[in-house]
């Protein structure tokens, strides 16, 4: 593609640090049961890509970085919390120390410019997403990740423009950041305050030790399936891949799998569909065992549970984990699979489960055994970022947000994430796109073409 013939290059300025724009106590914030999770203790980072729009000329008074960071500070007097810093306390949970005379108090707020225009880039929308990385943020310094945010805004030769966030899973789930995110950009917009007000309240979140927990992870060692490109000395590059299937593909295969009067979402038939292709595409040990998590959102309201305030930022998403040995998810039909799945998430959407899932994390945090299945690729962690508000009414400036993604980081570049996000404003003119959906995975370098040839054969299978 035309920027891989071109590098980008990247001009920075120094990192600044954004204090609120007024005064703010300090104390120290704890954090929830969901916040502690050890799969949480990451930062996530993603990418929002702004053009000029049709109707507005490229303004060279316009700067982004400025308006930007201006509406930033204003932004962080409401999400104080982070301006201050994730520490770890006796206990081994997090806590947020907020202690605003400290020199260190801020979020890192980096401005810079590239070579190059959005236009030559694709506007960041490719099949290989790596140059996004470029994009963001990241401090050398291992105390540095102790900030639970961290931004990076891009100028190019157009007058286009990208906002790298990085954002500590610890703090926000990604209803969270992006809550957090339209409150800067309304802010930037001129409002003199959020249309929604942040709620921290994470006490109310917090899990109690119980005699009977969930396992925390139904596989072991023995049984966990392996792949010859996971952890080899010659297949250790992963990658971060974008692939799109349109929303007539994903028509077809839904009134295929109809059966029995059970009507499947499309976050089900997409969720089979791939976590088979994954297996396939990593040559899983066929006789081993390999798991789909699916992350669900507890937001919505489930009888006799308490819901969630709204501007409640914290973590809301427990584990409905899936199991099948690789052979039973090879020649399986897919209807069997996705009516699994389905059954599993609608178990996970209840009071009960969910309040034992929180228990269950209270008494017994994770060990590396977890993590260390994830890495191996039997495991396929899934997410849905459809309905988080990252890509709604966030332009700003007379500019538009044209694409949103995932940037590769530590969360995002392990062989085991998985992600479906709705179509960009760059898919507009494409009628088949209407309902469809992005998917962003990660998988070694050897095992994407595999991977890639699944998600084409979907486009053929099911016709007339």
């Amino acid at each position: 593609m035309e920027y891989e013939k071109a590098p980008l290059n990247i001009e920075k300025e120094d990192v600044l640090l954004v204090k609120p724009s007024k005064s703010t106590s300090s104390c120290i914030l704890s954090l929830s049961t969901l916040d502690n999770k050890g799969a949480n203790n990451n930062i996530a980072q993603t990418v929002h890509v702004y053009r000029s729009s049709s109707i507005h000329d490229y303004d060279s008074s316009f700067n982004p970085c400025h308006v930007f960071k201006e509406a930033l500070s204003k932004a962080l007097f409401y999400y104080y919390p982070l301006a201050g810093r994730l520490v770890r306390h006796t206990d081994g949970k997090f806590r947020v120390k907020i202690n605003t005379d400290s020199v260190e108090f801020g979020v890192p707020f980096l401005e810079a410019t590239a070579n190059c225009t959005l236009s030559s880039l694709h506007y960041l929308d490719n099949t290989n997403t790596e140059i996004a990385k470029h994009l963001v943020l990241d401090l050398p310094s291992p105390q540095d990740k102790n900030y639970p945010l961290v931004l990076m805004v891009t100028k190019f030769l157009c007058g286009g423009f990208t906002i790298g966030m990085g954002m500590s899973h610890a703090i926000c789930d990604g209803f969270g950041a992006s809550q957090f995110f339209k409150a800067i950009l309304e802010l930037a917009r001129g409002r003199t305050e959020p249309s929604v007000k942040p709620v921290w309240e994470r006490e109310n979140q917090v899990g109690t030790i119980t005699t009977q927990p969930f396992p925390q992870c139904p596989m072991d060692r023995e049984s966990v399936a392996f792949s010859p490109f996971v952890n080899q000395p010659n297949t250790k590059i992963i990658k971060q891949y974008c692939f799109k299937v349109e929303g007539e593909t994903i028509t077809r295969l839904k009134l295929s799998l109809m059966n029995e009067n059970i009507r499947f979402t499309t976050f089900e038939v997409l969720a089979g569909y791939v976590w088979r292709s994954r297996a396939r595409a990593l040559k899983l040990s066929s006789n081993d065992k390999t798991m789909l998590n699916v992350l669900v959102g507890i937001r919505r309201n489930l009888m006799d549970y308490e819901t969630l305030p709204k501007g409640y930022y914290g973590n809301s998403t427990i584990d409905a984990k899936v199991v099948l040995k690789v052979s039973e998810l090879d020649e399986m039909p897919l209807y069997k699979i996705v009516k699994l799945i389905k059954e599993t998430k609608n178990i996970a959407f209840t009071a009960d489960y969910v309040r034992n899932s929180i228990n269950s994390l209270e008494t017994n945090q994770e060990d590396g055994l977890s993590m260390e299945l994830e890495a191996s690729g039997a495991v396929t962690v899934l997410t849905e970022w459809k309905h988080l508000g990252f890509q709604e009414n966030l332009d700003f400036g007379g500019y538009e947000l044209v694409n949103f993604l995932p940037a590769p980081c530590k969360m995002l570049a392990t062989v085991d994430a998985c992600i479906f996000s709705s179509a960009n404003k760059l898919d507009d003119h494409d009628p088949s796109m209407d309902g469809g959906v992005r998917i962003f995975t990660s998988l070694p370098v050897a095992a994407m073409p595999k991977f890639k040839d699944e998600i084409e054969a979907l486009r053929f299978l099911y016709r007339n």
